[in-house]
């Protein structure tokens, strides 16, 4: 074996090549070359802070992971399998540029807790970008509710129409579940956000290092107390991809309402060219591509969360080669995340336009003011369950006869109760029928106003 390698001299032979690639994660965890360096010049810095090294072998070290950055952003620095690691390609790198006082940079640091430093510093700079796009979502649909307060939209229960909304509650109820994302990811960055450099390889070190003081270069929060748990802990990726799919959840949803709303059978959306592909045979159809790969992208996060559970369920500590397979979890995810919400805002913001004479006549022509019916005659003293079941007769006599509550004549609604007054007509037409649901959080027209107001102040302070 060759000075360079990444283990001791323990070792009489090379690994065998099929289980050096196998063993290799050069190929994706140089994901974390530029998280890597960064962590690696705070631990120079440290080092010299300590004393453990010299102030101008600091200087050296850093110049030297400077220069490693430098020449990957130029790609110039493009490691093979032979490195084995992000680690080892650029300590190895390192002591090419700046000679045996490269070989003092892992003083006191494991690449257990390296690892451990770089993944965090990378996860806790994509909750930051996720956000920012999550921010960038409800901006859209905050821009698409106030254009339609007063556009009404069937509302279901069960696929079943139930009672109608404004279009604008409807987006908003989406707004407020991008925000449990938002506060969400923000919960969870603080617990990112902590320090396991100088935890070693499992139980600290003997060199008198300040583990506050590097942490603090690298912004981090706090540190971990145990370094057994330092080095071995994943909770916060798990947590992370729990966020993620709880983000894709919400993501698919709303693609299966867009993609409903986008069929000819519901035609309350149209889907316009830039966001939507045709058929390679049947020239007349428009397909909603973006929905439907958001939705289908969903399991992918899905199986990434359930993986991670599988993989850290049966680990002793404190760290095992198992968890290698963090990486891929993590960063396929953040891509499908990252592309997911991109993609739908886009789609929010430019690629779909809604048919309001097509959602005023679908509340027109059903029974989603039955409810409303029963309101009117408890509001005239009549004991609401005995007006529930009497509107459900209504209903049903509706149906048989192929005529709605509005066709209805004064004469028939007095023969069902004598309540019933000229006023009904007024009570029961859609637009009255919204906006009289005028309690806290309802869909009518007051509410929806209030709610955007709040809506946007929410999103300004927090």
């Amino acid at each position: 074996m060759t000075e360079q390698t990444t283990w001791s001299q323990r070792f009489e032979s090379a690994l065998h090549p099929a289980i050096a690639q196998f063993n290799a994660s050069i190929g994706f965890d140089i994901e974390l070359i530029e998280y890597d360096l960064t962590g690696s010049v705070a631990h120079a810095k440290m080092l010299a802070h300590t004393g453990i090294i010299s102030a101008p072998e600091a200087e050296q070290l850093v110049n030297g992971l400077e220069q490693i950055r430098s020449e990957y952003r130029q790609g110039k620095f493009n490691p093979g399998i032979d490195a084995e690691d992000v680690h080892f390609a650029v300590e190895r790198r390192l002591t090419e540029l700046v000679g045996d006082v490269g070989k003092k940079l892992h003083t006191a640091r494991s690449r257990n807790d390296q690892v451990g430093t770089d993944t965090r510093l990378y996860l806790r700079d994509q909750i930051r970008q996720i956000r920012t796009q999550l921010r960038q979502m409800q901006g859209v649909l905050l821009t698409l509710a106030e254009s339609h307060v007063e556009t009404l939209i069937p509302g279901y229960t069960h696929l079943q129409r139930a009672q109608p909304l404004s279009l604008a509650h409807h987006l908003l109820a989406y707004w407020e579940m991008v925000q449990r994302d938002w506060q969400r990811l923000g919960e969870i960055y603080q617990r990112v956000n902590i320090s396991p450099l100088g935890c070693g390889a499992l139980a600290g070190t003997t060199f008198p290092i300040d583990r506050h003081y590097s942490a603090s270069l690298l912004d981090f929060g706090d540190v971990y107390r145990n370094s057994l748990d330092g080095v071995s802990d994943r909770d916060f990726a798990i947590e992370f991809l729990t966020a993620a799919s709880l983000i894709m959840v919400h993501l698919s949803r709303l693609s299966e309402e867009i993609i409903l709303w986008a069929s000819q059978e519901f035609g309350f959306v149209t889907l316009k060219d830039n966001c939507s592909t045709g058929s390679s045979i049947m020239p007349q159809k428009k397909n909603p591509d973006v929905p439907e790969l958001v939705r289908g992208k969903t399991g992918r996060v899905f199986g990434h969360l359930q993986a991670m559970l599988v993989l850290m369920k049966g680990l002793p500590l404190a760290y095992n080669k198992d968890l290698q397979e963090d990486k891929e979890a993590l960063f396929d995810s953040v891509k499908t995340v990252k592309g997911c919400l991109e993609a739908m805002t886009i789609l929010l913001r430019e690629g779909l336009e809604f048919c309001p004479p097509r959602l005023a006549s679908a509340v027109a022509e059903d029974f989603s003011n039955a409810t409303d019916v029963a309101d009117y005659l408890a509001s005239k003293g009549v004991p609401f369950r005995e007006a529930y079941n009497l509107v459900g007769k209504v209903v049903r006599t509706c149906l048989g006869a192929g005529k709605l509550l509005k066709d209805l004549t004064v004469l028939e609604w007095k023969e069902i109760h004598p309540a019933f007054e000229e006023d009904i007509y007024d009570a029961i037409a859609p637009n009255q029928v919204v906006s009289a649901r005028n309690s806290y959080g309802g869909t009518g027209f007051e509410q929806v106003r209030r709610a955007l107001a709040e809506a946007q102040e929410r999103m300004v302070s927090l």
